[in-house]
C-alpha cells in the first residue's frame, strides 16, 4: 500500500478499532461480538503502560490493527509479548498490512526487552494461519485452555 503507516493508536481511534474487531470476532468460534466490552478493553488497552495497540493507517483511513500485551515468562526467564487482535480490512488484505504491524509490533516488543512474541489464531482459520507461517511464525505444541472466574 503506497501510503501505509503504522502508528500506535489513540483514543479518538476507538470506533474504527472496534469496528475491526467485530471483522475478528466474525471469524472466531470462541468469542461473541459485543461492542460496550470490545469498546471496553481496547480503551483499558490504551491506557495500559504494558500495552501497545497499533493501528494501520492508509490515507487517513484505519485499515488493520494489534495489540500486544507484557507478559513475564519463565520459560524465557524475562518479558515476552502476547500478541492479540491483528486483523486487517477485507480490502486492504494482501498489501502487507498485515506484515507491517507484526514488523511494528516486533519492534516494540525489542523495546520493552522481549526475547518472543507469542499468539493464539483460531484452528480454523486457514489463511491467517498460513499468513502467520509466511512471515515466520512456527506452531508449537501447545494448546490454549480457558475457563471463566
Amino acid at each position: 500500500m503506497p501510503m501505509l503507516m503504522v502508528r500506535r493508536a489513540r483514543h479518538e481511534d476507538l470506533d474504527d478499532l472496534t469496528a475491526l474487531l467485530c471483522l475478528l470476532f466474525s471469524l472466531e468460534a470462541d468469542f461473541d461480538w459485543d461492542e460496550k466490552k470490545q469498546h471496553q478493553g481496547l480503551n483499558l488497552m490504551l491506557n495500559n503502560s504494558r500495552g501497545c495497540v497499533l493501528v494501520a493507517e492508509n490515507e487517513n483511513r484505519i485499515v488493520g490493527m494489534c495489540t500486544g500485551q507484557v507478559v513475564i515468562s519463565t520459560a524465557e526467564g524475562g518479558p515476552a509479548v502476547l500478541v492479540e487482535d491483528v486483523v486487517v480490512a477485507e480490502e486492504a488484505q494482501g498489501q502487507g498490512v498485515g506484515r507491517a504491524l507484526l514488523e511494528a509490533m516486533a519492534a516494540w516488543a525489542r523495546e520493552q526487552g522481549a526475547t518472543r512474541m507469542q499468539l493464539l489464531a483460531d484452528a480454523n482459520n486457514t489463511p491467517a494461519l498460513q499468513f502467520y507461517q509466511q512471515v515466520g511464525w512456527r506452531r508449537t505444541e501447545l494448546i490454549c485452555l480457558r475457563q471463566a472466574v
